[in-house]
């Protein structure tokens, strides 16, 4: 087999080195995303509108739910609707769905095509605006089953049965230890990062709104690059004139003097040659006063739109050089190429010596090559789409319970292992270890980072340059940051008793040394936390929320929390607190702001990227939950989805911005 020119060569080989890297890329960029117990569809569908009156909602899943699975139904205006639930009749599912099991280190895939509902029953549909189910149960392999679905409802209002109240329960007990067994064994797969994946948290944040699939759409990206080089490298190898100087034939010389390259590319002194003086030279007709003759010359009209090669024979290498010079009195050098009327540029013969003459058998050759690497792309893109086969249904649980939201669709759940909580699908990162029973910020050094301040007191009422690093595991100072929310590194401030909150953001100097000014107006000890992503040595982003004990000298007389409330005021703003939260069970929060006194809405701007930031400090331990909402306004509401870490009072604090101005609202939670 004939060996391709050189510069084709090099072509073929970028080409089948970047249909590599492409089957890289799809290989690293689609780990199995479903688990076991999945939520398979739901009556209403997630995201639907309804006009009618429900009395039930059905949640069907990959198997049957355990029998102490606990499920809510949160109205618009954060009341809970539910009234029980019980197990449903399976039924053929419209489309099956994959979910996959880690076995012996690989995970295998299996098709379920039977949904096992859970049947909620509605005690009345209090007002128009979304619903909101939320879902906990664990699966028979123990994977944790946790979520939410969403409708909208726009029918008329019901009655509540007389005598009904809404419902307090919360999970069992042995529920809420079997999730958390598992959550905090190390079984659970660590959540893909983002594009937002995520892959962890990008200097853009990317969004994952198209329900999971970010991989998908990388994969036919990727796709779509290489066919496209194959493409463009057919039309090179068709478009290519090459020339082979016959066994036994000398080549050529050239002038003394002559520069000019051989080889591929042009020559900078090239003349330009009509095809009329081509077809001169096919009539075997004398080229100039050099005498030499042409006995061979092979040429295909423009119309055909093939490359023209001409192949010249000199009858001796001293003929051949007298050609070559004799163009002042023919102004057609020998060997021209000739291909249409337009000037095209004369192209020299390569040094390779194997190199063959472009034909149509040679075309075939090239073409079946680019078909072969086309079709290798093909079907990596056909395997990648085969594996992700079931697993694109609107909705989706991976093992720790988080989901995907499909574009448009309502928060599929939110996640409250490393102290961050938002909801998937509307753009904010994931982290890894996501889960429940955690809560952030009680240590001063996590994954070998330490947060260390220069220094750890201060006077009360006076200011200070608060200044600290973020030392890594090799003792030297991180300085590479990625921007999360519109900032490098979040850094927040809190008393031991809750109180005198701050929301600050430093900044960096180029040997890693972070300064802010900080003034704390009363005695006793406070609490500093650095939420933030660094870059590892190996390029990943690695979120973390550390936290170091700073102390004011002085009288100190801790006060006492304030008494749980639903609404409170902050500046000419009362902020109205809905929702319940619930241990272990992602739930809706949503925070409405009207000016005081009155009704109208304020006109909330976006502060750091969303409509507002919360952050929960539970009492005793100070650990740490920051929550960030869906991205635009839901029934006028700024809406968190929270997993509650743990029983106990939290003290919440609600950041949002009205005329550039940022304000706080505070609450005292009680998590039961």
């Amino acid at each position: 087999m004939r060996r391709l020119p050189a510069a084709p060569r090099r072509v073929v080989s970028g080409l089948l080195a970047l249909v590599l890297a492409s089957a890289a890329v799809l290989l690293a960029s689609t780990p199995p995303a479903a688990a076991h117990g999945t939520l398979a569809t739901s009556t209403p569908a997630d995201g639907a509108t309804v006009d009618t009156a429900l009395t039930t909602v059905e949640l069907y899943f990959t198997e049957q739910v355990r029998d102490d699975a606990y499920f809510t139904v949160t109205a618009p205006g954060g009341a809970r609707v539910d009234n029980g639930w019980t197990h449903g009749t399976p039924k053929p599912l419209d489309r099956p769905v994959r979910e996959y099991f880690l076995v012996d280190g690989v995970f295998e895939p299996r098709e379920y095509a039977t949904g096992f509902p859970a049947v909620l029953t509605l005690a009345h549909l209090p007002a128009t605006g979304r619903y909101s189910v939320s879902y906990l149960s664990v699966a028979s392999d123990g994977e944790t089953v946790r979520g939410t679905m969403s409708f909208r409802y726009t029918g008329p209002v019901t009655d509540a049965p007389t005598g009904w109240q809404p419902p307090t329960d919360q999970p069992a007990p042995a529920l809420l230890a079997a999730a958390q067994q598992h959550e905090t064994s190390g079984s659970g797969a660590t959540p893909a990062a983002s594009p937002e994946a995520a892959p962890a948290p990008a200097t853009t944040e990317p969004s994952s709104s198209d329900g999971g699939d970010g991989a998908g759409w990388l994969a036919w990206l990727t796709g779509a690059v290489a066919l496209g080089a194959a493409l463009a490298a057919l039309l090179v190898l068709r478009r290519r004139p090459t020339t082979r100087v016959p066994a036994g034939r000398s080549r050529p010389t050239r002038p003394r003097g002559d520069t000019r390259r051989t080889g591929t590319g042009r020559r900078p002194d090239a003349r330009a040659v009509p095809a009329t003086t081509a077809k001169k030279l096919a009539s075997g007709r004398k080229s100039g006063s050099g005498g030499a003759k042409t006995s061979t010359v092979t040429a295909s009209t423009a119309e055909a739109g093939r490359t023209s090669t001409v192949v010249a024979k000199s009858s001796a290498r001293a003929s051949a050089t007298s050609a070559a010079d004799a163009r002042p009195s023919a102004g057609v050098p020998v060997g021209a190429l000739a291909t249409t009327e337009r000037e095209t540029p004369v192209v020299d013969p390569p040094d390779d010596a194997d190199l063959v003459r472009t034909g149509p058998g040679n075309r075939r050759g090239d073409a079946r090559l680019v078909l072969l690497v086309g079709g290798l792309v093909v079907a990596l893109l056909a395997g990648f789409g085969l594996g992700r086969l079931g697993t694109g249904e609107p909705r989706t649980t991976n093992t720790d319970g988080q989901q995907a939201a499909t574009a448009g669709s309502p928060v599929a759940g939110a996640m409250a292992g490393d102290g961050h909580q938002h909801p998937a699908g509307t753009g904010p990162h994931t982290h890894p270890g996501d889960g429940t029973g955690q809560a952030t910020g009680t240590q001063v050094s996590v994954g070998g980072y330490t947060l260390q301040p220069v220094l750890r007191t201060q006077q009360a009422g006076k200011d200070l340059d608060y200044r600290f690093r973020i030392v890594g595991p090799d003792g030297q100072p991180a300085t590479r940051f990625a921007v999360v929310h519109e900032k490098p590194l979040h850094l927040i401030v809190v008393g031991n008793d809750l109180g005198g909150y701050q929301h600050l953001h430093p900044t960096m100097a180029s040997d890693g040394t972070w300064s802010v000014p900080l003034t704390v107006a009363k005695s006793g000890d406070h609490r500093v936390y650095a939420d933030f992503s660094v870059t590892t040595t190996d390029g990943r982003q690695l979120p973390l929320v550390l936290g170091v004990d700073h102390h004011v000298p002085g009288a100190y007389t801790p006060a006492g929390l304030p008494p749980p409330q639903r609404e409170t005021t902050t500046g000419p703003y009362a902020v109205a607190l809905e929702g319940t939260p619930t241990v272990g069970v992602t739930t809706p929060l949503a925070l409405r702001v009207t000016r005081a006194g009155g009704t109208e809405p304020a006109r909330l701007e976006r502060y750091l990227g969303a409509y507002g930031h919360l952050v929960l400090i539970r009492e005793g331990d100070l650990g740490l939950v920051h929550v960030h909402p869906e991205q635009e306004l839901i029934d006028g509401a700024v809406t968190f989805w929270l997993t509650a870490p743990s029983p106990g009072r939290y003290r919440a604090f609600f950041d949002f911005q009205v005329d550039g101005e940022v304000h706080t609202a505070a609450y005292t939670v009680t998590v039961e």
